[in-house]
């Protein structure tokens, strides 16, 4: 489950549609540091999960490939993945694409009549494209689906045994409107409308961020970059942010996905994008615990959760104030460091 960043305690929330919930935890002993601090500090956990700019690149992809094409056949390699029952897929078949766009973090291929195919890639979801007569590349295991059209297929893919990625048929704009969380488009945004979202309710900037229901498209990567970016802790509370920061933080959001989009395009150069991550040498904090900051050369840290990672820089976004880390902290008790210089 994600989690949200607020510094408040903690609790289990049993509304279904709230987004970013932790779940409480009971104490536990504390265990010998001597021992597990070694294997805390190495253990990677974030999550690559593809974020507007990658599925952009996507879409640029995917347009130039098959639109205006029919697609002629689809085939699923794991039954499971399809999550709709009406209309039949088989109701696509030789139906032309006449666009592709975004919702959220889902693709959507938009058909004649208000039909759509929508793809949720989730966590290890990922799109690739193969030629006429071309191998798929990778194992059959992986292949959720193969989307067949004349000049290619697309394979709808999946690592790992965890298998989250969905595809839905949908009909009707009022149904594709449905599986819209709500979120803000942060691109075509003005600062108005930006500030509004940002402060609708009393969040840590790092959840907000990440809340689908308050923005579209931005996760924990791109966040850690924007905040890193506006000179922003991820603990600051929206209902404190001054007029400057959230000044800062809009402009931030701007440059660094349209930034990072255009990256990702240049690397793609035209080919299909076969190897989305989340993880870029390039970036100034995210993935990057324990490296020099980009800007101020002090260590990378980070606040760790369960499978996922926040990654910060205590000088140029805490004031060299080091974050209460979960698992560290709690195992380190008083002798956590609270700065920098106690590290």
């Amino acid at each position: 489950m994600r989690p949200h960043w607020d510094a408040k305690p903690y609790r289990r929330n049993q509304q279904k549609n709230e987004a970013h919930t932790f779940l409480d935890e009971p104490e536990r002993k504390p265990a010998d540091s001597s021992s597990i601090l070694p294997r805390l500090q190495k253990t990677s956990h974030n999550v690559p999960v593809p974020e507007l700019p990658d599925l952009v690149v996507y879409l640029e992809a995917l347009e130039a490939r098959v639109v205006e094409q029919p697609l002629e056949q689809i085939r699923l390699g794991n039954p499971f993945v399809l999550r709709s029952v009406d209309p039949p897929l088989d109701r696509l078949h030789g139906c032309i694409v006449r666009g592709v766009r975004r919702v959220g973090k889902r693709l959507v291929f938009a058909f004649d009549d208000e039909l759509f195919l929508v793809l949720h890639l989730m966590i290890a979801g990922r799109l690739r494209w193969r030629g006429s007569g071309q191998k798929p590349g990778v194992g059959p295991k992986m292949i959720l689906a193969w989307l067949q059209f004349e000049r290619g297929t697309l394979l709808f893919t999946e690592a790992g045994s965890t298998k989250r990625a969905s595809m839905h048929a949908v009909r009707g704009e009022q149904a594709l409107l449905e599986m819209d969380r709500g979120g803000l488009e942060p691109l075509s945004a003005t600062r108005t409308q930006f500030i509004e979202a940002l402060t609708r309710e009393n969040h840590t900037l790092k959840r907000a961020l990440t809340d689908p229901r308050l923005f579209s498209g931005i996760g924990n990567a791109y966040s850690d970059e924007i905040l890193h970016r506006a000179r922003l802790s991820p603990m600051q509370l929206t209902h404190k942010i001054s007029d400057d920061g959230s000044a800062r933080l809009y402009d931030a959001v701007q440059v660094t996905l349209l930034d990072w989009t255009a990256r990702l395009r240049k690397s793609a150069a035209g080919t299909f994008p076969e190897k989305v991550t989340a993880f870029h040498p390039d970036m100034a904090v995210h993935g990057r615990f324990g490296q020099p900051c980009p800007d101020c050369t002090a260590p990378v840290q980070r606040i760790v959760y369960a499978a996922n990672e926040c990654n910060y820089c205590a000088i140029c976004q805490t004031g060299g104030k080091l974050l209460a880390d979960r698992a560290l902290s709690r195992l380190l008790k008083s002798d956590w460091p609270k700065t920098l210089d106690d590290w």
